[in-house]
């Protein structure tokens, strides 16, 4: 930002101050090359220099100009002396203008002279130590909480008089506060200066103290006040050379500040380099003393002694304030044994110097003495590794003035870009508007290398977020539309990315008019580019909400078919898409459109070797979705939902595709069950009575002949309907268990078995039953129609009675026959061993009477539904009847099934087949 536009301010609304400051130096030269403002610090041997801001006439370039009235030494001292005073000014001007580091402060324009005034320029500067640390001491004494730690009677009085004059005194002090890290960079910059001096310039500072030190407005301390510098012996730098010791009988002005001044150059008149660094520690003591000296002699020697004698003390009582790892270096420099303090070079390697925020910002202040390659791979890498660790305050203060100084600098503007970045993004948005704005402004107009206009692309995003709108429209977007017009594939990449990202904040008219063309002409370009086409993809996906219908299936359908990289992510964002035009009624695609044009492109993809699981997952779910949506579209279309047709099995639901009304079921066999004798309701007997012969209604109830050994299987007919439920019984019938093997548990052939009524049935309903279940004799069952598993669901509620069974036939295995001769597979075992012999039946009698025999263990009841019993299947162990509580030696219940059982169980359990257990 220009100078002339940051002090515009001050201009307008400090119109008395400025005329008061032209005032003051009108007739001095150095206003034909600066516009002066206002006074912002001073510094100086009792603070005699007024440092106004200012600027640059040439290049705007911002400033601060040093002004000494001459008035005032002839206030203070006899007119004799000012020339004196005068004299000792300009040549600290002219001792600054020859030291050139970073750390000593930096001469814009030599000092300049007239009758009235001395002027020089140099840089920035926010304020001298001396004007920060007298707002501390003055808020100390305003704190009475806070005791002054000054020794001796003396000191205390000099307390008391500051604490009088102190609040009124310092017109320029400035209202801040020191961050830990602040103080720790500060006092390595001033030792840092101390060793440029005494190692390369050769010469012993002596006035080493607040007045002397100044805060630039990028935070860096700067040493000056060269007034009083000594030569040193250039043989020996260690060795001492006389000086003068500080006198009543000169004017203060003239003479180093006697609270910092090493004690043997008041008692010995000699000085050395390590004179310098007990000044330094002295500076470091009063910064933690809330501003005041440890020493406060008010000008005078005598107190100066007197306070010197307790100066270990003091330097004691104040050590807990300082930081563990500053403690000892600084007890040991204000220490009064010269030899005790150590030097610069020295202090500097201390552990409280090393820190890696520290180092990012030792060489952000000499990075425009590296080269384009050094400054390039420190903002890209070590100045972001460090800015997480260092205060925010340093970074608007120390870091942001260096990088918007590179803005410039197009050679190295990619990589400074890096931290602008990170800057935007942390920024609140009145940091961006007042501090950031109008150089990022800058950035969008300059000419721009690749890598930097990628890098604004890429975080464009971010930049939107704090710009005002006004402002996204009139610099951003001019810029984003022309990165399209780019010759290189990395802009036009990056810039089809800003689009996918900023979406929201381009109006509908530009994504039709301006985005969507210069997208699809990159795409065309790149089309064999997965990258490319991949963000071309995502920008699509993104921004097809805010386009018309038309458009969407005029253009973006015809792109979506030019894709022919076979990458799973392309893949996915091309499918996504379909998905996204498929479920969004809106986009109105048909299912010609996808019959035709999109399921013949995505097809292929499902024997695509590189798609993992999920994504195969997916797009066979999209494909499934499609053509469930054309499926229901042609049969409405045809007019085919009500008609018998049968559908793809995997298109129609469970319930309907085992429905009775149009089940197709292959005829199967009911397995070995044998019910030699049921009794007949008074329903079914009325029929009988109708039908004119009970062998006529066995041929019609069974299908087949009463004569035949196998007449008597079980054929429900729905031909009752006036059948009460209480006519759906089975009365108790006696039944035979046969034992899978002779080795079985408890299984011995011909052994009979107790006989158990229900436990529903109560003593007044107690009723024998001589019913003989036994497999049956003519092999295999014949099959039945297949109507029979839907006759069996409905009808077999309606075979129970509460008439006494008559016994057809008890006799052994497979003589006789009965009213149902088979009814599942779960009843009865098939008694042919391995050589075709019939093994014996043991029989149960559930006759109420109960077998007290030992050998017989009683099993859990098992009370299974028809289906269940019937899918139990051949197992290999024992069969059961379902409802009944069996007594059998052996019993296991946890058999496992076998695959005709299971496949036997499928088909009852779908078909809903329900036989009540019977009642004993």
């Amino acid at each position: 930002m220009p100078a002339g536009t940051m002090f515009a301010k001050f201009k307008s609304t400090n119109v008395a101050a400025s005329s008061s400051t032209q005032n003051v130096a009108d007739g001095n030269p150095i206003t034909q090359y600066f516009e002066i403002g206002k006074p912002v610090a001073c510094a100086g041997p009792e603070l005699i220099w007024r440092i106004h801001d200012a600027y640059r006439k040439s290049d705007n370039k911002e400033c601060s100009v040093f002004i000494f009235e001459k008035k005032v030494a002839e206030k203070l001292h006899k007119p004799r002396r000012k020339e004196t005073i005068t004299e000792l000014l300009k040549s600290s001007v002219k001792t600054l203008e020859r030291f050139r580091h970073p750390r000593i402060l930096q001469i814009y324009h030599t000092v300049e002279e007239n009758a009235d005034t001395l002027a020089f320029a140099s840089e920035p500067i926010f304020a001298s130590l001396s004007n920060v640390l007298a707002f501390h001491e003055s808020k100390t004494y305003e704190n009475p909480n806070v005791p002054p730690t000054a020794g001796g009677t003396a000191g205390a009085g000099q307390a008391q008089a500051a604490a009088n004059t102190l609040p009124q005194r310092p017109a320029h002090a400035k209202e801040y506060n020191f961050l830990d890290m602040e103080l720790k960079y500060g006092f390595l910059q001033l030792t840092e200066a101390l060793a440029y001096l005494h190692y390369s310039g050769h010469v012993i500072h002596r006035n080493v103290c607040p007045s002397s030190i100044l805060i630039t407005k990028r935070g860096i301390w700067k040493l000056a006040g060269m007034e009083y510098v000594e030569r040193m012996n250039e043989n020996d730098l260690n060795s001492s050379i006389p000086c003068p010791p500080w006198s009543n009988r000169v004017s203060k002005m003239a003479q180093p500040n006697l609270d910092f001044m090493a004690p043997e150059t008041q008692s010995t008149s000699k000085c050395s380099l390590l004179s310098d660094m007990f000044s330094l520690g002295m500076v470091i003591c009063a910064v933690f003393n809330s501003g005041r000296p440890l020493i406060q002699a008010g000008n005078s020697t005598s107190n100066y002694a007197k306070q010197m004698e307790s100066l270990d003390d003091l330097v004691h009582k104040l050590m807990p304030r300082l930081p563990i790892a500053l403690q000892e270096a600084t007890s040991r420099m204000a220490s009064r044994d010269a030899t005790a303090r150590p030097t610069a070079q020295l202090l500097q390697l201390i552990k409280y110097f090393i820190d890696p925020a520290i180092s990012a910002l030792k060489f952000l202040d000499v990075v425009n003495m590296k080269d384009t390659q050094q400054k390039s791979q420190f903002y890209k890498t070590t100045l972001i590794e460090a800015m997480p660790l260092i205060p925010r305050k340093l970074w608007w203060q120390n870091i942001w003035p260096m990088l918007k100084s590179e803005i410039n600098n197009n050679e190295v503007l990619a990589a400074v870009l890096q931290p602008v970045m990170l800057f935007v993004q942390e920024a609140t948005h009145t940091e961006y508007d007042n501090l950031m704005s109008a150089t990022m402004k800058v950035v969008y107009n300059t000419p721009k290398s690749i890598q930097a206009s990628v890098t604004i692309l890429e975080n464009l995003h971010l930049i939107i977020e704090k710009t005002k709108p006004e402002d996204v429209t009139t610099d951003i977007m001019p810029m984003l539309f022309c990165s399209f017009d780019g010759s290189t594939i990395q802009v036009q990449s990056a810039a089809v990315v800003a689009v996918a990202n900023v979406f929201d904040s381009i109006d509908e008219l530009s994504i039709r008019r301006m985005v969507l063309p210069k997208v699809k002409l990159v795409f065309e370009k790149n089309i064999t580019d997965p990258k490319i086409v991949q963000n071309v993809l995502m920008c699509i996906e993104r921004v097809m909400d805010r386009m018309e219908r038309a458009q969407v299936m005029d253009e973006v359908l015809p792109l979506l078919a030019n894709v022919r990289i076979p990458d799973p992510d392309i893949i996915m964002r091309t499918v996504r898409i379909y998905h996204k035009l498929f479920v969004d009624k809106t986009y109105g695609l048909t299912v010609e459109t996808m019959a035709t044009n999109v399921l013949p492109l995505l097809i292929p993809h499902t024997v695509n070797p590189a798609l993992n699981f999920e994504q195969y997952c997916y797009l066979l779910e999209v494909l499934q979705q499609m053509l469930e949506a054309i499926d229901r579209q042609q049969r409405n279309k045809l007019k085919l939902d009500n008609l018998s047709m049968a559908s793809p099995e995997r298109h129609r639901t469970l319930r309907h595709q085992f429905s009775t009304d149009n089940m197709n079921a292959p005829p199967f066999n009911i397995p070995n069950l044998r019910i030699d004798q049921r009794k007949t309701s008074s329903a079914e007997d009325m029929a009988r009575k109708n039908s004119g012969g009970s062998g006529m209604l066995g041929g019609w109830w069974f299908g087949c002949s009463p004569s035949s050994p196998d007449s008597n299987f079980l054929r429900v007919g729905n031909v009752f309907p006036n059948r009460r439920l209480s006519d759906n019984t089975l009365m108790t019938p006696k039944i035979r268990i046969a034992p899978s093997c002779a080795s079985s548990p408890g299984g011995t052939p011909g052994s009979g078995l107790p006989t158990r009524r229900h436990s529903s049935i109560g003593p007044q309903e107690r009723r024998g039953s001589t019913i003989n279940l036994s497999p049956p004799t003519g092999g295999s069952m014949p099959n039945t129609s297949s109507s029979v598993p839907f006759l069996l669901s409905s009808s077999m509620q309606s075979i129970r009675s509460r008439r006494q069974s008559t016994v057809l036939s008890s006799g052994p295995l497979g003589s006789g026959s009965g009213i149902l001769q088979q009814l599942g597979s779960g009843m009865v075992r098939q008694l042919t061993s391995v050589s075709g012999t019939v093994s014996p039946v043991p029989l149960l009698r559930v006759n109420g009477t109960r077998n007290s025999n030992s050998n017989v263990r009683k099993c859990p009841s098992l009370n299974i539904t028809f289906s269940q019993y019937y899918n139990s299947g051949y197992q290999s162990g024992y069969n059961y009847q379902p409802g009944f509580n069996y007594y059998q030696s052996g019993y296991n219940p946890n058999q496992s099934l076998s695959n005709q059982s299971l496949n036997n169980m499928r088909k009852l359990r779908s078909m809903n087949l329900n036989l009540n257990p019977p009642r004993f």
